[in-house]
């Protein structure tokens, strides 16, 4: 196999792991009625003027399965990460005593676990669409091979690999959605 075709499987690979990566983070901001601290990964709260994530400005732990406790640094920070995670809209109501937030994770509905499913779904296709994209491009570049003396052989056999390592990441893919509707369909 020529330099030229490692290369291309190299590409091909990154950018489909890349898919995956982002799918990973994806799934893990959808709760499945279990306190998870990254929930509030994309929550952004005003800390002096500029809106950084919580996770910069207090500590995110979990207690128990369905409560978690945000522990800011500076006491000044209770009321303004309070607002933050109402105005996030994450359906949860934090309790402020003073010293930290407690947050109560309510159970999910039926309506609810079937929405966040829908919504993993939504996430599983979206990498499945960048790992075809990835497969569209290594295949292009590889047809591209024969003008450059690479023989009709190496292509065909090249664009096996591509497949392969296509089906591969698909399964992947497929595996993550799987255990997350799993996940969320748990009561």
């Amino acid at each position: 196999m020529s330099e030229k075709i490692k290369t291309i499987l190299d590409q091909a690979k990154q950018a489909m792991e890349k898919s995956i990566d982002h799918l990973e983070v994806e799934l893990a901001k959808i709760r499945a009625g279990k306190a998870n601290p990254s929930i509030f990964d994309n929550v952004m709260v005003d800390y002096y003027g500029s809106k950084v994530p919580v996770n910069q400005v207090a500590n995110i732990n979990t207690q128990d399965a369905r409560t978690i406790v945000i522990q800011p640094w500076e006491k000044s920070m209770l009321t303004p990460l309070e607002k933050a995670i109402q105005a996030a809209n994450l359906g949860f109501n934090p309790q402020n005593d003073g010293i930290l937030i407690r947050i109560v994770v309510p159970p999910l509905t039926e309506e609810r676990r079937k929405d966040l499913a829908k919504k993993a779904k939504n996430e599983a296709e979206e990498a499945k669409i960048g790992i075809r994209s990835a497969r569209k491009d290594a295949m292009e570049l590889a047809k591209k091979l024969t003008k450059d003396g690479v023989t009709e052989d190496e292509v065909k056999g090249a664009e096996e690999k591509i497949q392969q390592l296509t089906d591969s990441f698909v399964a992947k893919c497929d595996k993550h959605l799987e255990m997350k509707e799993k996940e969320i369909m748990t009561v």
